[in-house]
């Protein structure tokens, strides 16, 4: 078992919930991309539960698809941007840690700065940026370019604007705002650092125009199974989302990674690697069966082939017969591609079946049953070593996030396998990850040897 013996949860929230059809399911919320209310709501729900933190997943386009299947879809079609809505759910909570995703593609590494560390202070260090790079050209065309940038320059860039928004969070001493009035001094000018960081992307100057986060540095979050993916992830991840739907998958990509970090000087106890979990819960496994049933009678199957190709890294089908296995495909570094590949061969899949499996959860690990199934489920992959924790996907909102924190997390709770309170006030505090010292103080700590 872990040293500390406890697992890390983290709920990911895509408004309706995480199945594809998941908002015609009757305990959804139809109206929840932007519905403050709902948002409101599940974060308290989470929070009366001890998760971790909640995590908002974003993008900046509307989705391409056919659009008879696109019309039938919530996700990424009309959602409040996610740093606006968690500075309003910081308001409402008081320890629950607040995820969101910048794309390292379509934002200036200072925007990202002074958002993330206005965040941290408005939520009194709950803060959370989830680093991402953007693929999908759809995005691009919003921001004067026509294509993505290519798979290497995306995460070279990404690197970089991550170097980046460290120096600026680095601006100020941690005590540099004195704010004296009988003298007169609002900040001490020995305690201001200029980052001016130039290279053949970027020109920033700095400083940032808001004092050092209260985490020191918000904490930073990473999801990517690519090799590049992963690399990153070693090098400046402090939480994981991965994609892995069996447990040796998971444990070869914790072991990997955690063994990478060290090449970075890093203590592979300061990342935490949560796979994504989808949970259908009920009493017995008769009524989780049903439910998950009812659920995938939502899905068109149109809707269903144009995930997967989403998945498979933007590969049209739309010419392939639905009742025909998969054709021969161009590899590609997609972070499914591998893992679906090889359930559709295995199987013996036709594109309908495979869609059908794969669209609902989007190929997230998923698991249906009783409250001690499911919880058997993820003690094996904790105890086993293939995770820290969960990021749990509610396949619809509220209802399936009520019925886990109902039902699931008592019994993680009766086995000593999740908290019964939180351990601090800050969200690294409740993954036990340090607060960060700035670069400067770090380099006067040296000097001073």
């Amino acid at each position: 078992m872990k040293s500390d013996h406890k697992m890390r949860l983290a709920a990911y929230y895509n408004p309706t919930g995480h199945h594809v059809a998941s908002w015609r399911h009757p305990r959804a919320e139809a109206d929840a991309p932007t519905n403050i209310k709902h948002y409101v709501d599940i974060a308290r729900t989470a929070e009366r539960a001890k998760f971790d933190l909640i995590f908002l997943a974003d993008g900046n386009a509307m989705r391409e698809a056919n659009m008879e299947a696109l019309c039938r879809s919530v996700q990424f079609v009309a959602h409040f941007e996610p740093l606006t809505l968690l500075s309003a759910l910081a308001m409402v909570t008081e320890k629950i840690g607040l995820v969101a995703t910048a794309s390292t593609s379509w934002n200036a590494p200072y925007h990202i700065a002074r958002k993330f560390a206005s965040l941290d202070h408005i939520s009194g260090g709950r803060a959370g940026w989830n680093i991402v790079t953007s693929q999908q050209d759809a995005e691009a065309r919003n921001f004067s370019q026509e294509h993505a940038y290519e798979h290497a320059d995306r995460y070279d860039r990404a690197r970089e604007v991550v170097k980046i928004v460290l120096g600026l969070w680095d601006s100020w001493d941690d005590d540099a705002f004195v704010c004296n009035k009988d003298s007169g001094i609002y900040f001490d000018p020995t305690k201001v650092h200029i980052l001016n960081h130039k290279s053949e992307r970027y020109r920033v100057r700095g400083p940032l125009n808001v004092p050092r986060p209260l985490q020191g540095y918000p904490l930073l979050v990473q999801a990517g199974g690519s090799n590049d993916g992963r690399e990153t992830a070693a090098q400046f991840a402090e939480a994981t989302f991965s994609p892995h739907l069996n447990i040796s998958d998971a444990k070869e990509y914790y072991d990997d990674v955690k063994r990478r970090m060290v090449k970075y000087g890093r203590d592979p106890e300061h990342m935490k690697i949560l796979p994504g979990l989808s949970v259908i819960v009920r009493s017995t496994e008769k009524e989780a069966n049903a439910d998950f049933e009812l659920l995938q009678s939502f899905i068109h199957p149109m809707v269903a082939r144009e995930i997967l190709s989403t998945m498979l890294g933007e590969i049209d089908l739309s010419g392939y017969s639905f009742d025909e296995p998969l054709p021969d495909l161009p590899d590609n570094d997609s972070g499914h591609y591998v893992s679906i590949l090889a359930m559709a061969r295995k199987e013996n899949l036709t594109i309908r079946q495979l869609g059908m499996r794969v669209a609902g959860a989007r190929g997230k690990n998923v698991i249906k049953g009783t409250p001690d199934q499911v919880v058997d489920y993820m003690e094996e992959w904790f105890l086993k070593g293939a995770c820290d924790g969960f990021t749990i996907m509610p396949p619809y909102i509220p209802g399936a996030l009520d019925d886990f924190c109902e039902l699931v997390v008592p019994e993680l709770q009766r086995r000593g396998l999740f908290r019964t309170e939180y351990e601090g006030r800050t969200l690294r505090e409740h993954l036990g990850i340090p607060r960060p010292a700035s670069q400067y103080a770090s380099r006067r700590s040296r000097a001073a040897e």
